[in-house]
């Protein structure tokens, strides 16, 4: 006689009263919470991930969770009115409780959380009273289940994490929007004419750098961050979103969520407090990045221009945030905002702010006039990109860059000619990250996790491109994350371990490192990598080819940290979705008191 058919007399001693029932089938249900606790974990455990590991962590849980419910219905040799019961109670507390929680966690929460924990409870309720003949056992099981269920009643989602679990505060606590907005600064006024210098030559203009290309110069600090660690001069709440800094003179200029708002703000560099803001009905929210703009404003010729997630394109004084024009991507571009919002930094170039639209026809790429939004021309392009178009000199001409998920365009900034597009398509996937040129003539192009990386050099056709692919590798398989280049290698995630490749190849030199899904910042002349780390740590690498080697690591934010930071002079600059901060980092000269390293106090010393 087998396990499965054994009763225990003394727990049911009436054979009559137990004739019709029969112990559970359970193994089906073991392998079925098997299957759901590795395909959520697979993030976690796959050392070479792919760019659909998201998809597996998503579905399989709510796979297993369907198989599981099968299995009561088919497979289980519950009696009919137990297996209906079971199933009955199932739906219906699922559809109340998917009613009840935070809307934050409908979509995935419920799918990757939710269903998976009552599920999972009912699963481990039946194994545990398998044996139990009677209906004692259907109730164990709900009510194991209505556990499950109900802890997502407790909780919020504010996103995921770069390897796919979820960002979970309890319901009850202050949201970043709440603390934001509940601050008590008073919007200062600015000396127009002490910044006017300061906003036409700004010391960041914008979105990784004047190059876009997250390299900073003229900028030497000391490694040795033991024996002076890094100086906190403020640290302040900030709206949710993805946006970097732009940066003039003690004027820190970026983008957030506010509730029903969505904000550009100007900060004071030297205090953190509110300088001006500029709110507009739009919010932009989904499940994977959570709400909030992702594009980071530029300075240019003396104004602010900024993208909302929605596609709000805007330029504004930046002294006062007040709107010259305002233009719509959607109504201009005919498309709704792409899955995970309009990303796109404004460039602008001469008299054109560039953006990527990704809209049908000839509508990908759009250039507007600078003074009065009137769109001077349009450009065909892949239709998602969460890249920024990026400005360099090929053949002594001007190009811009735009990598879309249908390859890298090759564009003229006066008049929106393609030169070239190399086409590189992704199926169903995107592309986030900048192009890097290297030498006079080569580029970079950084994929998706699944393709990897690849190196072109560029020549001239006549009046037009040709490119020529010199490696794609795999060695560097980034996700929504940049990479820099310094003296012919590579550095950038590898998915969330920080690697470097070497141009010339595209072979691996090292790989080392788990920052998670962080950001990088090469400051060139002291031959150094700042990592901005998804936790929120500050880790200094140097940038060389032959061997990993951190130097200093220190922690400066709390939270899901995917935001670019920026370091001008001696003040490292950095936010994420909930809070921003300003560091003294100390400088390679003067090391030995913190009064050495305070800059100007007027002003950021570029």
């Amino acid at each position: 006689m087998s396990d499965d058919d054994q009763v225990s007399v003394e727990a049911h001693p009436s054979s009559d009263a137990t004739s019709k029932w029969k112990p559970l089938r359970t193994w089906p249900v073991w392998v079925l919470l098997a299957i759901m606790l590795v395909t959520r974990l697979s993030p976690q455990l796959m050392t070479e991930p792919n760019d659909w590991v998201w998809m597996v962590a998503a579905f399989g849980p709510v796979l297993g969770s369907l198989g599981i419910l099968l299995w009561w219905i088919s497979l289980s040799r519950a009696r009919w009115h137990e297996r209906l019961v079971g199933f009955f109670a199932t739906v219906g507390l699922g559809v109340v409780i998917g009613v009840l929680v935070d809307p934050s966690m409908r979509g995935p929460g419920m799918m990757v959380m939710m269903i998976p924990m009552g599920m999972a409870g009912f699963a481990i309720g039946a194994i545990l009273m398998a044996r139990q003949l009677t209906f004692r056992r259907t109730l164990i099981a709900l009510v194991l289940m209505t556990l499950g269920f109900s802890f997502s009643l407790l909780v919020r989602n504010e996103g995921m994490w770069g390897n796919y679990a979820m960002g979970l505060k309890w319901r009850w606590t202050p949201t970043s929007e709440d603390k934001v907005m509940a601050r008590a600064d008073t919007d200062a006024d600015i000396d127009t004419e002490r910044f006017q210098e300061a906003i036409v030559n700004p010391q960041w203009p914008g979105f990784r750098g004047p190059n876009r290309d997250g390299v900073q110069t003229d900028v030497l600090i000391s490694s040795d961050w033991k024996s002076h660690p890094l100086e906190q001069v403020w640290k302040v709440p900030v709206g949710p979103g993805w946006s970097s800094f732009a940066v003039a003179g003690d004027l820190l200029f970026t983008q957030e969520q506010r509730g029903a708002n969505e904000v550009v703000v100007c900060y004071d560099a030297k205090t953190g407090n509110e300088v001006w803001a500029h709110e507009f009905a739009a919010r932009f929210d989904d499940p994977l990045g959570g709400p909030g703009p992702r594009a980071t404003p530029t300075i240019a010729g003396g104004a602010l221009f900024a993208l909302g997630a929605t596609g709000e394109l805007m330029r504004l004084d930046p002294f006062n945030g007040t709107v010259a024009w305002q233009k719509s991507l959607k109504e201009v571009a005919n498309r709704q905002p792409p899955m995970w919002g309009f990303a796109s930094s404004p460039l602008v170039v001469e008299d054109n702010v560039i953006v990527h639209a990704g809209g049908a026809d000839d509508k990908g790429l759009l250039a507007f006039d600078v003074e009065d939004g009137d769109l001077i021309w349009s450009a065909p392009s892949g239709d998602h990109s969460y890249s920024s178009p990026q400005l360099v000199m090929l053949f002594d001409r001007p190009t811009v860059l735009c990598l879309t998920n249908q390859g890298l365009d090759f564009v003229n900034p006066a008049d929106g000619t393609m030169w070239l597009n190399h086409a590189w398509p992704v199926e169903g996937g995107y592309r986030a990250m900048q192009p890097q040129l290297f030498g006079e003539d080569k580029i970079v192009i950084p994929s998706t996790m699944g393709d990897g990386t690849r190196a072109i050099q560029v020549a001239k056709d006549g009046e037009q491109l040709k490119a020529e692919v010199l490696w794609t590798s795999r060695s560097l398989k980034p996700d929504f994350n940049d990479m820099v280049v310094f003296e012919g290698n590579g550095f950038g995630f590898d998915g969330t371990i920080f690697a470097s490749i070497d141009l010339e190849t595209g072979d691996r030199n090292w790989k080392n490192g788990r920052y998670g899904k962080g950001q990088v910042l090469l400051l060139k002349d002291a031959g150094l990598l700042l990592v901005l780390t998804e936790k929120g740590d500050a880790v200094l690498v140097e940038a060389t080819g032959e061997a990993f080697n951190e130097v200093a690591r220190q922690n400066v934010l709390e939270g899901k940290t995917w935001n670019h930071p920026v370091l001008i002079g001696d003040r490292l600059l950095v936010r994420n979705s909930q809070e921003a901060a300003c560091y003294r980092i100390p400088q390679a000269a003067t090391e030995t008191t913190s009064a050495d390293t305070t800059g100007d106090e007027d002003s950021m010393k570029p």
